[in-house]
């Protein structure tokens, strides 16, 4: 046990590690250009938080929580999501009195007790991005473009996004009546979570995985059939400015999210091949005030980072480096010269440190990913000149030593 990671968690390093850096540029890049801020906020926070925000009929907090008493004998909880975090620390730090709305990303671990499955770990990590301050449907939009872009520029494409809307409360509160009356004489063949969540959150019945609880809900009301004027203006709205922005979408009203503090849109990105979903998020007008602070329209989103990269196609991951292999004393002083000259003009570029010879060169070159490899030996320091092979297709190109650097460049 002592040399092997708890269930569930993982180690990254190698070219995961590679993939996950270029992921995590994509989405600074992306978030950047959003004007959304970064922000990062404790990996444990106080165990009220997440019971008042998150919800305690959910999932999350009745079955996934990592919580313990410190040595003050407070209730602590390792961070299950993302959300109630960032509300805690708009509210603690008086963001509302400032220019809104603030807009925020994160890239944080998260930690749920949970059956590990693909892409799922009981220590993961999310990528999140939070609008508060906007009661508007732009701000649903905006979040929802954000998450597109993303996506397309890791490549993940095949996939589909679906929206609904649960209304605000007292759209909520008819159609929890209605649901109820839906259940009522079904209750004996639900789950006995779902039993007791009958009463005090019926919602969270159409989260259920349970089976036979799904089956019993296929015919259930939904809750767009409840929706009041205002909410149902305010879906119709967000569904006008995505065909504005050329977003395809599916209206799905059984989607609910597995936390409480949904209200109005939620939505989900699918992917179509293994009908996984990728990112999921939606508006939250309640929580900020529910856990202290003023009323305060929000929006966002998470995104499994695991479950992203698992995903991407060879195609879409890192592209690999410069290795500058070596044959002799005066090739390897060479070597050294032509990688230390492509760092400094921004490439990625490694030789041999080991003194092997060229077969096991080319061998650990190929191992590691390299996406080219040069090979620096007497005829190569007299012509001045090398042969640059592309790996991924064989090709060789001669190029002389002093241009590698813009070679390079302008193949990227």
């Amino acid at each position: 046990m002592l040399t092997q990671t708890p269930r569930g968690t993982k180690d990254i390093y190698g070219t995961q590690m590679t993939d996950w850096l270029r992921a995590e540029e994509i989405i600074r890049a992306t978030c950047k250009s959003f004007c959304v801020e970064e922000i990062r906020t404790p990996v444990f926070e106080h165990t009220e938080l997440f019971l008042r925000g998150v919800g305690e009929t959910t999932d999350v907090v009745q079955k996934e929580m990592y919580t313990f008493l410190d040595k003050s004998d407070r209730s602590i909880t390792l961070r299950p999501e993302g959300t109630a975090g960032v509300a805690r620390a708009f509210i603690e730090h008086k963001m509302y009195a400032e220019a809104l709305p603030k807009r925020f990303y994160y890239i944080a671990p998260i930690f749920r007790y949970e059956r590990p499955a693909q892409g799922r770990y009981r220590q993961h990590h999310q990528f999140g991005v939070e609008i508060l301050g906007s009661y508007d449907a732009a701000a649903d939009a905006e979040v929802i473009m954000l998450g597109n872009t993303v996506l397309a520029k890791l490549g993940l494409t095949d996939c589909q996004l679906r929206l609904n809307s649960l209304g605000g409360t007292e759209c909520r509160a008819r159609y929890n009546d209605k649901l109820r009356e839906y259940l009522q004489s079904r209750l004996d063949k639900l789950c006995p979570t779902c039993q007791a969540r009958a009463e005090k959150n019926p919602l969270r019945i159409l989260d259920c995985k349970n089976p036979g609880c799904r089956e019993i809900i296929q015919d259930a009301p939904v809750p767009l059939d409840t929706l009041g004027a205002e909410c149902a203006a305010h879906f119709a709205q967000l569904q006008t400015l995505l065909n504005f922005a050329g977003i395809s979408y599916t209206v799905d009203g059984r989607i609910v999210r597995g936390l409480d503090y949904y209200t109005r849109t939620v939505f989900e990105f699918v992917d179509n091949k293994s009908g996984l979903t990728i990112m999921g998020g939606g508006r939250y007008d309640n929580l900020i005030q529910e856990v202290g602070g003023p009323a305060t329209g929000a929006a966002g989103f998470g995104m499994g980072m695991e479950r992203i990269l698992s995903m991407l196609s060879e195609e879409a991951k890192m592209p690999g480096y410069v290795y500058v292999g070596s044959v002799g004393e005066a090739g390897q002083k060479e070597s050294l010269a032509i990688v230390k000259k492509l760092r400094e003009a921004g490439l990625d570029a490694q030789t041999d440190i080991s003194g092997r010879n060229v077969k096991a060169q080319l061998k650990y070159a190929d191992k590691t990913n390299a996406s080219h490899v040069i090979i620096i030996g007497d005829n190569e320091i007299d012509s001045r000149q090398v042969t640059v092979k592309e790996m991924a297709t064989g090709i060789q190109t001669k190029i002389g030593i002093d241009g590698l650097s813009e070679y390079f460049n302008n193949s990227n």
